[in-house]
């Protein structure tokens, strides 16, 4: 059930809920789109002109998003139905302002202006002369209908109505309204003023041109807008939550240790935050909700929050905000631990595998000899592959280790069920040698950014070959919303389609997942023998 803090929101909207309810509401709902495209198409409308804009809800997000127009020139009316939310929004607002005047982002004639554009008022009456209204309450779909129902009694009929939703569906809001061709999406990331991103969702019923002309608004405002479908999580957040989800399951089952996860993923794949510290930032409560919109959704496994998440939730370990999550924010800094018992001083090496001659000669320099396989205190295999087999065939399988180089910084670590501890430990020991940054972690399929990060590229084509976004505007998406170095379209062309369709069929064969195995069109198109997808 919604917290007391929400309790608020369930005012708006009372008569609409009776409204809507009973089985000829769907009927009733899809004679409205019908009646909408008629009258549009009559009147031939004219691109709109937003100069009125109204937000309600100002809590930190919708109090951003107030920001950001009336720092573009538009007017604002900012409403909360409560006086002390009102009052705290109004403060926000102004301390962000004059927060943004002290660090040279506004002049004070600026600051003036745009305190002089933002009204308050504690009553959806007041937004009877905007052109568009912006809804930012907590992501309650009970709530968010009821509020658009009132908003559609309230609101002139060519008054179009947005949701800030991060996950919900668009068109379930819509849909209790008489205007559902007018409904969009329109979801701002947090902090709203610096985030440039904004995905502007469209329904099957959304006006012809109207998703653009929100997208138009974007750009005036300052954003980097993107049009996309009405999937639950839009681009971000179904491609970011079932990558995060992921990570907690491969945590789950000993593939790695937390730290050597985050470790992974920044050093080997770019990413400016690990899983588990951004799933700390974002707050396990708010990244459970958004798995179990889009698990109902599409009952994709990847989706189902993982158990250790469920749990930490339960616990109220919530990260950042409550001092503890994945990692604990509350916590003295231990001191560096001792090395483990048992260490192994490597006399002499064995490298097998691709680029086995250029390590050798590497670790020769640094004073190590080559040794025989039989022979050698350590043998490391350069493998992206699996190690059990080789390991097997060794008179000394303990000996042996993996090495999976990846990029120009990262080397997994990869132990199999026969490594000696001291042995992992002394090829991590190697790998900072040649100037690597060494994670541990279990001889799996995939081991840990392959396994996090083709799943990813993945969901993106399935994404793309569904018409539910364009290549580029789901790159865009990503870089933008996650500060990703490259979007999924690139990263893809960077790797291969052939190196990340083998690497999925492996991790499939491995796990049994169904989302491990290739999306149609990456595998139409490496058999076709294409080399780039956009050369489609």
């Amino acid at each position: 059930m919604p917290g007391r803090r929400w309790e608020r929101f369930a005012g708006w909207g009372s008569r609409a809920r009776r409204r809507v309810a009973g089985a000829g509401r769907v009927a009733a709902f899809w004679e409205t789109c019908r009646q909408d495209g008629r009258t549009a198409r009559a009147e031939d409308m004219m691109a709109r002109t937003f100069q009125t804009v109204g937000v309600v809800g100002l809590g930190t997000m919708g109090a951003g998003i107030a920001e950001v127009f009336a720092r573009a020139g538009l007017r604002v009316i900012g409403v909360e139905v409560d006086g002390r939310a009102l009052d705290r929004g109004r403060a926000t607002l102004h301390r962000s302002v004059e927060r943004a005047l002290s660090r040279g982002r506004l002049s004070e004639e600026e600051r003036d202006g745009v305190l002089a554009r933002l009204s308050f008022a504690g009553s959806l009456e007041d937004l009877r002369d905007a052109d568009l209204v912006v809804e930012a309450i907590p992501e309650v779909m009970e709530y968010k209908r009821a509020l658009f129902a009132d908003l559609d009694r309230v609101c002139r009929p060519e008054v179009v109505l947005a949701t800030n939703t991060s996950s919900l569906p668009v068109t379930a809001i819509a849909a209790t309204t008489s205007r559902p061709g007018r409904v969009v999406g329109m979801h701002f990331f947090n902090p709203a003023p610096v985030m440039r991103l904004v995905e502007v969702v469209r329904t099957v019923v959304t006006e012809d041109g109207l998703a653009e002309e929100v997208a138009g608004l974007a750009r005036r405002v300052g954003k980097t807008p993107v049009v996309v479908g009405d999937r639950a999580g839009f681009v971000v957040n179904r491609l970011l939550l079932g990558y995060l989800n992921h990570a907690a399951t491969l945590l789950e089952r000993r593939v790695a240790a937390m730290e050597d996860i985050d470790t992974a993923m920044k050093a080997g794949a770019g990413l400016p935050m690990g899983p588990f510290a951004l799933l700390d930032l974002i707050g396990l409560d708010v990244s459970r909700e958004v798995c179990e919109v889009l698990f109902e959704e599409s009952r994709d496994r990847v989706y189902a929050p993982a158990p250790i998440l469920r749990e930490l939730v339960a616990a109220g370990l919530l990260g950042r905000k409550s001092g503890r999550g994945f990692h604990d924010y509350d916590a003295v800094p231990a001191p560096p631990a001792a090395e483990p018992g048992g260490k192994l001083t490597v006399g002499s090496v064995h490298v097998l595998g691709a680029g086995a001659e250029d390590l050798t000669a590497r670790l020769s320099a640094a004073g190590f000899k080559w040794g025989e396989a039989d022979e050698a205190d350590v043998v490391i295999a350069l493998s992206a592959g699996p190690l059990a087999e080789r390991a097997r065939l060794l008179p000394h399988p303990e000996r042996l280790a993996g090495l999976h180089l990846i990029g120009d910084r990262l080397a997994e670590v990869v132990s199999t069920v026969l490594t000696a501890p001291e042995v992992a430990r002394a090829v991590a020991g190697l790998a900072r040698l040649v100037g690597r940054t060494p994670v541990a972690c279990a001889d799996r399929a995939g081991r840990v950014v392959d396994a996090l990060l083709y799943p990813y590229l993945n969901d993106a084509v399935r994404m793309y070959d569904s018409g539910y976004a364009s290549m580029e505007d789901i790159d865009t998406a990503m870089r933008l919303g996650c500060g990703y170095p490259a979007g999924p379209f690139e990263t893809l062309d960077a790797i291969g389609l052939r190196v990340v369709r083998d690497g999925l069929l492996e991790l499939y064969a491995e796990y049994r997942e169904p989302f491990f195995a290739p999306a149609p069109l990456l595998d139409r198109l490496v058999t076709a023998g294409v080399t780039s997808i956009r050369d489609r």
